[in-house]
């Protein structure tokens, strides 16, 4: 009679004999990123400045202007109408005076400013 302990012995031999696990994990990329290597070679990103404030400020002409000023003094909204279209002005460094194309001009900070507008006369504004 063949003892119950000499198949169980025998069993497990067999069984660790074999290697379930492979040495290394099966990695399959059957969709790989085109830009993969652009991707990683690509240089640092700038993100867009966070709000500073959002002013309206009356004008030595009683007119409003609505300035919304960036961090980093570089960038400013400017609209001269509640709901118009916004102007971009922007600086190389903060500090200098804020232009855009057209021959806007902006100098000051989020208490007092200058406006040149293209075609009228520089307005004072303040809070």
């Amino acid at each position: 009679m063949k003892s119950p302990f000499l198949f169980a012995t025998a069993a497990l031999l067999a069984l660790a004999a074999c290697n379930s696990e492979p040495s290394a994990p099966e990695v399959l990329d059957s969709n790989p990123d085109p830009m993969a290597r652009e991707l990683a070679n690509a240089g640092a990103i700038e993100l867009p400045p966070s709000i500073k404030a959002e002013k309206s400020m009356r004008c030595d002409d009683n007119s409003l202007a609505y300035v919304t000023f960036f961090e980093g003094d570089k960038q400013v909204l400017l609209r001269t109408a509640k709901d118009g279209p916004a102007t971009t002005l922007t600086a190389a460094n903060g500090g200098e005076p804020l232009t855009a194309e057209g021959g806007w001009k902006l100098t000051g900070d989020t208490k007092n400013v200058t406006i040149e507008q293209p075609g009228k006369k520089p307005l004072s504004c303040h809070e």
